[in-house]
């Protein structure tokens, strides 16, 4: 279980939710996921992405996958995952990070999201807040995160 930030290329006269509408419509949940198919412009906003994460937050470790690109932070505040996809992506972050962690992380993880926005044109969004990327609050998110990972502590260990 994972607290997850979407990020999607919105489609030009869409809205986000209706792009992901779209994008949704049109995918088989029980499928293999397709293959990564991605443009050159896509591989050099993973290489811009990848550069200034870690130039600005620190080391990651990286690997290509045959259905994404990714990375994970490596060392404090805590692991995050970043899934590059070319027209989407995403974060996870384990529930896991309680009380004075939680900021921590959810401050990394939003610096990661507008980095994101930045380098590629995605568009981000906190679903378990509903709330933008770009404009959101990290403390909002790290509450959430806060109190789930209590939840999860006392109720599924």
């Amino acid at each position: 279980m994972t607290y997850d930030i979407t990020f999607v290329r919105v489609r030009q006269g869409l809205t986000l939710h209706e792009t992901l509408d779209h994008l949704r419509a049109g995918s088989d949940p029980d499928a293999d996921p397709p293959e990564l198919r991605l443009t050159g412009a896509q591989r050099a906003e993973w290489g811009r992405i990848l550069g200034r994460v870690s130039r600005e937050i620190g080391s990651v470790e990286s690997e290509e996958y045959p259905y994404s690109l990714t990375f994970e932070t490596v060392g404090p505040p805590g692991r995050v995952q970043f899934d590059y996809y070319g027209d989407t992506a995403n974060i996870e972050v384990a529930y896991r990070h309680l009380g004075p962690a939680a900021p921590d992380v959810m401050n990394l993880v939003y610096r990661i999201a507008r980095i994101v926005e930045e380098e590629s044109g995605l568009t981000g969004h906190d679903f378990e807040v509903d709330q933008p990327t770009r404009t959101g609050d990290p403390a909002r998110a790290a509450a959430r995160l806060s109190g789930v990972s209590d939840w999860a502590r006392h109720h599924l260990s």
